[in-house]
């Protein structure tokens, strides 16, 4: 690591620390030339698969699309923004477990509807009738007694 003050490379660890959330550690170090003192943050860097879109084109996932459909799902519903964080992250870990380069956006979204239905019944049908594709009421009224 090298120092931001004098550009040295010769530093050393004085403190170590997890984050608060536990996602990282932090090093407080000091310049053995300057004696500067500085902190750094260290996390992994984690490789989640591209997603492959209905139309064949492939994105980079995203975790604020994910979200930004729950809460489109879970307007004026009884579900606070930890409880969608939740389902973001299950959702992450899932796509880092499947080791996979790619991921379909269905995938992901039958996993997102998975989790939601088990914690509201109303913002997972409003999910589904966005991200299925129902031909006509019927597939839709069927969808729904299957809840």
């Amino acid at each position: 690591m090298k120092c931001p003050n004098c550009n040295s490379s010769d530093t050393k660890v004085i403190e170590t620390r997890a984050t608060k959330d536990l996602s990282g550690t932090r090093r407080r170090r000091e310049c053995e030339k300057c004696e500067w003192r500085f902190s750094t943050l260290e996390s992994i860097i984690v490789s989640l698969p591209a997603v492959l879109k209905k139309n064949g084109l492939k994105e980079t996932f995203s975790q604020a699309k994910i979200l930004k459909g729950l809460k489109a799902a879970c307007l004026k519903r009884p579900v606070t923004p930890e409880q969608l964080q939740n389902i973001v992250k299950k959702v992450v870990y899932w796509a880092e477990q499947l080791r996979s380069d790619e991921v379909t956006s269905k995938q992901i979204g039958i996993m997102v509807l998975q989790e939601l239905k088990t914690l509201d019944k109303v913002a997972s049908i409003r999910f589904a009738s966005v991200h299925q594709t129902f031909n006509d009421v019927d597939e839709f009224l069927s969808h729904l007694e299957t809840l």
